[in-house]
């Protein structure tokens, strides 16, 4: 189970906004039998709540948690004139909900009950299958999948449950694929899992992966680890507490110097003709491309951004003679 820490306030300036589902970043749990969290993860700087009725919540509290998740999705938000923004209670249409794995005594019900909802979408545990992500697509028809993928049997499916129709995006179920296989958590031991996950999700055509969460709220480890999930090819990181999404987002939103790399790139381009050059200008050009676009997705954009005109060429990212 993850351990989802309590963070009491979260300031009016901390406040972000939902994005594309396909692009987001941050996707932080919270745990759905602790009602009192919901507002305040809707303010956080998470690109997708996820309110989490599996893995954070015992047997016992599974209806009580199902009961707060439904009643959230379907609640208004409270709008009174006269009210600061930051103090108004949001309301939950459209957020996420991490939902019981099949086969177990609560999918079935957890589907049904999420059924008359405007949920946004589902994070699927523990999925083996195929048939899990199509089991669950046909009991929520044109609602995205998150396959959560978190065991051996697993990462060894999944360039299937990828390709199953049904399945939006991939991630990566860390602490309980370290409790099936015994593996430590130090990134050159789950370099081939991440990478599993990375070629299954481009060879199936979806956005790509989301990685499994980081315990504790150091900056330092913060930043190392989405740093990790950058070198994988990973977009996406789920968020164990609000205070984690800010982090996450900085460092899986381009950097002003993948930025100003990008804006040189097209203006050196275009300045010699715009006709490809050699063998690196077509990935280059889709680099450049994917930088851009993600800056502007995510609301990078500004002077701060504008090239410098004293800055260095922009460098080859393949070495032609």
């Amino acid at each position: 189970m993850y351990d989802q820490n309590t963070q009491t306030d979260v300031e009016s300036a901390d406040v972000g906004f939902r994005i594309d589902p396909v692009l987001a970043r941050s996707w932080l749990l919270v745990n759905g039998a602790q009602s009192n969290r919901f507002a305040q993860a809707a303010r956080s700087r998470a690109d997708i709540v996820v309110l989490d009725i599996e893995d954070a919540v015992a047997p016992k509290d599974k209806l009580t948690a199902r009961d707060n998740v439904v009643r959230w999705l379907t609640s208004e938000p409270d709008t009174e004139p006269g009210i600061d923004d930051a103090a108004q209670t949001p309301g939950g249409a459209g957020d996420w909900v991490r939902v019981n794995g099949f086969g177990t005594p609560w999918w079935a019900d957890d589907l049904e009950a999420l059924s008359a909802t405007p949920v946004g979408g589902v994070m699927l545990a523990m999925v083996e299958s195929v048939d899990h992500v199509t089991e669950t697509a046909k009991r929520l028809p044109d609602v995205p999948i998150v396959a959560l993928v978190e065991t051996a049997r697993g990462l060894e499916r999944i360039s299937e449950i990828a390709a199953a129709k049904g399945t939006f995006r991939l991630a990566f179920g860390i602490g309980d694929f370290r409790r099936d296989t015994g593996f430590g958590d130090n990134p050159m031991t789950l370099a081939y899992a991440r990478s599993r996950f990375t070629i299954a999700a481009k060879a199936a055509h979806l956005p790509s992966a989301i990685d499994g969460p980081t315990v504790g709220s150091s900056a330092l480890k913060l930043s190392e680890a989405t740093a990790v999930s950058v070198e994988f090819g990973m977009t996406g990181k789920i968020c164990l507490t609000p205070d984690q999404c800010a982090p996450v987002n900085e460092g899986l939103t381009p950097s002003i110097d993948e930025i100003t790399w990008a804006k040189e790139f097209f203006a050196e381009f275009e300045a010699e003709g715009g006709e490809i050059r050699n063998g690196s200008d077509l990935p280059r050009i889709a680099r450049a491309t994917k930088i851009l676009d993600l800056a502007r997705a995510y609301g990078v954009t500004g002077t701060e951004y504008e090239v410098d005109p004293g800055h260095a060429s922009a460098p080859s990212d393949t070495y032609h003679y």
